[in-house]
Parts: structure tokens; C-alpha cells; sequence
């Protein structure tokens, strides 16, 4: 008869970072075009997961998995044809 051998599983799971959530005031949006411009363009930084915008605040929330440069988020703002405030 051959020895038993147990392995044990560990049943802990790696950590995943916590999300990043960032907020800008972006000027010059008037209606939901311009809400699905800027979230396209911000959508589009890399490690973005989710961007909330808010028409009547010009804010704009950005959730990411890393750190978002400040000027990533001015430069595609400026590509949809808005800027930070």
C-alpha cells in the first residue's frame, strides 16, 4: 500500500488592488452628446473601467485599476472637445 499524501489547498485569493476614483469638472458640455463624447474619450485611457458623467455639474468620476495621470484625463476631455476646469 503507498503512503497518503495530503496537500493542502489554500483557499486564499489573491488581493486585487482596490478601483482608483478620481473627479474633474469638465466646462462647455450642454446636452447628452456631449456626455457620450467625453465618456468615450476618457473610456478610452488605459486602465479606465467606468466614467460617470453628471450634464448639470460638469463633473465627470473616473474609476480606473491604476493611477490615472491628471493630463491623460485633460488631453482626451480636450479630444471630445471640452476642457478640465
Amino acid at each position: 500500500c503507498w503512503p497518503r499524501i495530503r496537500r493542502s489547498r489554500s483557499s486564499a485569493r489573491p488581493s486585487t488592488p482596490s478601483p482608483i476614483t478620481s473627479t474633474y469638472t469638465v466646462t462647455g458640455m450642454t446636452c447628452q452628446h456631449c456626455v457620450a463624447s467625453v465618456t468615450e474619450e476618457v473610456s478610452e485611457i488605459a486602465g479606465v473601467t467606468e466614467v460617470g458623467v453628471d450634464l448639470a455639474t460638469g463633473l465627470v468620476t473616473v474609476t480606473s485599476s491604476e493611477p490615472i495621470a491628471e493630463d491623460a484625463v485633460r488631453a482626451a476631455v480636450d479630444e471630445a472637445g471640452y476642457a478640465l476646469a
